[in-house]
């Protein structure tokens, strides 16, 4: 069985790649080295053949693009574990960004996020994630594409204008619901959001490739920007490793894993979530390691995650934490608890007294059962530490291939451009039927329309004639006098 080199004290702390899609948790306080720890295993996994994806929010990780630069910290750092095996490196590297500005951009359609994520992303109440839920359900009955924002924004709409004839078949349906999703899908859009949904998207086969050395592609999503949003950062990783379970098949137990998916700062994922929410992360873990896909959380406590969850971690590695208050003693007594003791060790006061880059790692052995705990240093990384030099970045944007593939969104008849025609034949039947009042009212007002002087006159003669006529009548047959 293949394994990689992650640390070392007087031996080598390997992890089995066989073990690899049993998932992972990185944990540890802020600068006690645990992105340095991520990029040491992304490195290994990429050595080995396997594809990585993982969020670079602070701009440290892009720098995997370009070998390590030995300096005298490093160096001592080699020398005192007596690492022999070491060499600079650099690793083939993608970038991506929902934004398209540092990397190949990153679609998803409306209907491929779905109403629960759709519902998280918007921060929507149970009443309002009932009434997106039947948005989906009218799209799929009536063939309504929904791929970008303004394909659900006309649905809404229909909705809205026709409430009561959809409330008779799918259910109660207030204007008022209806609004309040409008209003935060412009607040969405004012962020931005309208970059994330369109076409042409993203296909997840193009993160899983090899390089032409046999290298695993690391695939960077550039997320400095991203992560200023932090619901929309956390939705949309969840939202890849939930395409990932629905479009990759069965495998089983492999050699090693097609893709191993880090998700750093994995926290904002179930902060103020609800509880339909987790069990829908809670599922996707559980179930995507069978796909071939290995998930590792990147946090600092490991209470920020959920029991449910955190069951699911095989490997393990805690970095140090601090026990100033009393929710930080629960984290030490619950990451201690968390590990197969070691009679050497006495693990919860150990946790707190960690150097950086220094950690506790309990990685699962061949029979898939959890390792003794060991205190170790991680091994350095063999890319450059730091930010990703522009001209080098711009070489591997550069050479992107799907630049070309993303770069330009389409915009296809969908739900808008159908809405629209119906909209349009509305308008047209309103405005015609308005016009008919109009000249119905026309019509009756000109009956009742006062006479004018000239007629009153000629009326007035008529009459008065009329008159004169009738009594010389009358006196002729009744005999009356002349005058």
């Amino acid at each position: 069985m293949t394994s990689v080199n992650i640390a070392k004290n007087e031996n080598d702390i390997t992890l089995q790649l066989q073990m690899a899609n049993r998932h992972g948790l990185i944990a540890g306080a802020t600068g006690t080295g645990k992105t340095v720890t991520l990029k040491v295993l992304a490195e290994q996994f990429s050595k080995n053949g396997v594809p990585v994806f993982l969020a670079d929010i602070k701009g440290d990780l892009a720098s995997i693009a370009e070998p390590m630069t030995i300096n005298e910290k490093i160096q001592q750092r080699l020398t005192d574990l007596n690492i022999t095996d070491y060499a600079p490196a650099s690793y083939p590297v993608r970038l991506w960004d929902i934004f398209g500005t540092d990397g190949a951009p990153v679609r998803a359609t409306i209907t491929e996020m779905g109403p629960l994520l759709l519902a998280r992303l918007l921060e929507l109440n149970d009443t309002q994630t009932g009434v997106l839920n039947i948005a989906f359900k009218i799209s799929d009955d009536n063939g309504l594409l929904l791929l970008d924002l303004k394909d659900l924004q006309a649905l809404l709409k229909d909705m809205a204008d026709n409430a009561s004839t959809y409330s008779s078949q799918y259910g109660n349906i207030t204007k008022q619901s209806v609004g309040s999703i409008q209003r935060k899908l412009l607040a969405f859009e004012s962020q931005g959001g309208q970059d994330f949904f369109g076409e042409p998207a993203l296909s997840l086969t193009d993160f899983m490739e090899v390089s032409p050395d046999g290298k695993g592609m690391i695939n960077v999503l550039m997320a400095n920007n991203l992560y200023t949003k932090p619901i929309l950062y956390s939705t949309f990783l969840l939202w890849l490793l939930t395409e990932l379970f629905e479009e990759l098949p069965e495998v089983g137990d492999m050699d090693k894993p097609k893709l191993v998916f880090f998700f750093d700062e994995a926290h904002l994922l179930f902060k103020d979530a609800p509880s339909s929410f987790v069990t829908q992360v809670e599922q996707v873990v559980r179930l995507v390691r069978s796909k071939g896909v290995g998930v590792y959380f990147i946090t600092q406590n490991p209470i920020d995650l959920p029991d449910e969850v955190l069951g699911q971690l095989g490997n393990r590695v805690q970095h140090a934490l601090r026990s100033f208050t009393p929710r930080d003693q629960k984290a030490v007594k619950s990451a201690a608890e968390t590990f197969r003791q070691n009679p050497d060790l006495d693990v919860a006061s150990v946790i707190g007294e960690l150097k950086t880059g220094e950690a506790l790692i309990s990685c699962l052995n061949e029979d898939g059962q959890p390792s003794i705990v060991q205190r170790a240093f991680i091994r350095p990384p063999e890319s450059k530490i730091g930010v990703i030099d522009p001209t080098v970045k711009q070489s591997v944007l550069n050479q992107n291939p799907y630049q070309a593939k993303y770069g330009k969104a389409v915009d296809r008849e969908s739900a808008y451009e159908m809405l629209q025609q119906k909209f349009t034949a509305v308008e047209v039947e309103q405005q015609k039927a308005e016009q008919e009042k109009v000249e119905e009212k026309t019509v009756k007002a000109e009956k009742r329309q006062p006479k004018s002087e000239l007629q009153k006159v000629a009326t007035s003669v008529l009459t008065s004639v009329g008159r004169q006529i009738g009594r010389e009548i009358v006196r002729n047959l009744f005999g009356g006098r002349r005058r």
